[in-house]
C-alpha cells in the first residue's frame, strides 16, 4: 500500500460506512547503536515510509482486520484474544494488553497496509503497535499518554510476539516530529528535539539483503559482558551507578583488570554515550559534517569493539568513504546484516549510490535497495481526505 487514498478503498471494498484514516511512521536512528540496554542514549527520526489504518467501530464484539499488502485477513471475538504466530502476533499483542491492562474496548474493523520495507530495519512491527494503539485511543477514547502508548507497544511485543526488543522505536514512531530527530534518554524516558537541518543533504538506507544468522545468544552475550565488566567498574567505586559513570579514558585505565571481550564492549559503550551527546549538539548547531565523522566512529566501534558489523556491511560503509559527497556512514540497527545509513550530498546522490550498488554487486552478487528517507511527524490523523 503506497497511500491514504489506498487505504481507504481497501475499506469500502471490504466493509461499509465511512473510516478515520491514521498514518504511523517507521523510524532511522541516526546514531546510538546498542547502548539503550546499557542506560544510554538514541537519536531516532520518524521517517517519511509507515503504515497506513483505515478504521471504524462496527458496534459487535469481533475485531476485524485487512492485512492489504499480502492480501490476509483477520477475524477475533474480543472475548476469546489470544496469541497467532506471523503478523497478527503484533495486532493480537496490542488487543491482549490493553485489555491486561484494564482498558475498555469495542468491536472494530481495521484495513492497514504500507510502504516500510520489511526486514530493513526501519521498525514496521512497532509502526503497526504503535499506529494501533493510537487508533483505538482515538476511536474508544480511552486517554492513554504517547509515552505510555510507547510502554504498551513495548509490552505488547514482549508478551505475544516474544520479542524483548527497547522502547526506542515505539517511541520514536509516536513522538517523531517533522524536520526533528529526539535525544531520547534510555533510563528516564526523558527526551528533546533536535532539528534537521539537511538542505544540500539527503539520508539514505542502502539494504545489504543479507541477515546472517544470529540467535539471541549473541546479543544476551554481548549483554551479558557489559554486564560483567560493570561490576567490576562498580567494585572499584560504589558510586558507579551505570555506564553513565564511566568515562573511555577510565575503561583504558583498568584494561589490566578486564578481558578482552570485557575491555572491547566496555569501551564501545563509554564512547558511543558521549558520541549520541556530542551528535545532538552538532544538530543543533547545523554541523552536518562534524555529525557525519562521528557516524564513521560509531561503525568502526560496532566493527571492531562490538564486533557486531559483517563482511557486507563493512564493505558498504569503506566503499561509502571513498566518495567525498558521503559525510557520514555506518551500519543501522542490530548489526549482522540489515542497512547502512548515509548522509550524502543530493547533487552527488545518484552517482555515488550507483557506484556503491555497482560495487557491492560485483564483489557479493547481491543487489542492494536504497531507500532515500526524510522526517516525519509521529502517529497522526489524515482528515478532510474523503
Amino acid at each position: 500500500m503506497q497511500s491514504a487514498s489506498e487505504a481507504i478503498n481497501s475499506f469500502k471494498k471490504h466493509f461499509s460506512g465511512d473510516c478515520r484514516i491514521f498514518f504511523a511512521p517507521g523510524r532511522i536512528n541516526l546514531i546510538g547503536e546498542h547502548i539503550d540496554y546499557n542506560d544510554g542514549f538514541v537519536l531516532p527520526a520518524a521517517i517519511n515510509k509507515g503504515i497506513w489504518f483505515a478504521i471504524a467501530p462496527n458496534n459487535t464484539h469481533t475485531a476485524n482486520f485487512v492485512a492489504v499488502d499480502i492480501n490476509e485477513t483477520l477475524s477475533i471475538s474480543l472475548t476469546e484474544v489470544k496469541n497467532i504466530e506471523g503478523w497478527q502476533s503484533y495486532v493480537l499483542g496490542v488487543l491482549h494488553i490493553l485489555q491486561k491492562e484494564g482498558f475498555a474496548l469495542n468491536g472494530f474493523n481495521c484495513v492497514f497496509g504500507g510502504n516500510v520495507p520489511q526486514g530493513a530495519g526501519l521498525s514496521s512491527s512497532a509502526a503497526l503497535e504503535a499506529g494501533l494503539l493510537y487508533c483505538l485511543n482515538e476511536l474508544f477514547q480511552l486517554h492513554i499518554s504517547h509515552l505510555d502508548m510507547a510502554l504498551l507497544a513495548q509490552k505488547a511485543e514482549h508478551v505475544y510476539p516474544g520479542t524483548k526488543c527497547g522502547i526506542m522505536d515505539m517511541f520514536a514512531s509516536l513522538h517523531g516530529k517533522k524536520d526533528h530527530c529526539i535525544l531520547l534518554d534510555c533510563r528516564s524516558l526523558t527526551f528533546n528535539y533536535f532539528p534537521i537541518v539537511l538542505e544540500q543533504y539527503d539520508w539514505v538506507l542502502i539494504n545489504s539483503k543479507v541477515k546472517h544468522s544470529l540467535n539471541d545468544g549473541a546479543y544476551n552475550k554481548r549483554r551479558e559482558v557489559a554486564l560483567d565488566a560493570l561490576s567490576l567498574f562498580q567494585s572499584i567505586n560504589q558510586k558507579i551507578t551505570s555506564y553513565r559513570n564511566i568515562l573511555p579514558s577510565v575503561v583504558t585505565q583498568f584494561k589490566y583488570a578486564l578481558n578482552e571481550e570485557e575491555f572491547k564492549r566496555s569501551l564501545y559503550i563509554t564512547q558511543e554515550i558521549e558520541r549520541v551527546q556530542a551528535a545532538g549538539k552538532h544538530l543543533e548547531e547545523g554541523n552536518l559534517v562534524a555529525f557525519g565523522k562521528l557516524m564513521f566512529q560509531t561503525h568502526d566501534g560496532l566493527s571492531n569493539l562490538y564486533e557486531v558489523s559483517c563482511p557486507e556491511l563493512d564493505y558498504l560503509v569503506t566503499q561509502a568513504k571513498f566518495h567525498q559527497a558521503v559525510i557520514g556512514a555506518r551500519l543501522m540497527g542490530g548489526g549482522f546484516g540489515g542497512c547502512t545509513i548515509n548522509l550524502i550530498e543530493k547533487e552527488s546522490r545518484e552517482a555515488v549510490l550507483t557506484d556503491i550498488t555497482t560495487s557491492y554487486q560485483n564483489k557479493f552478487g547481491i543487489i542492494p535497495e536504497v531507500y532515500v528517507v526524510e522526517s516525519s511527524d509521529g502517529v497522526h490523523e489524515l482528515l478532510n481526505l474523503q
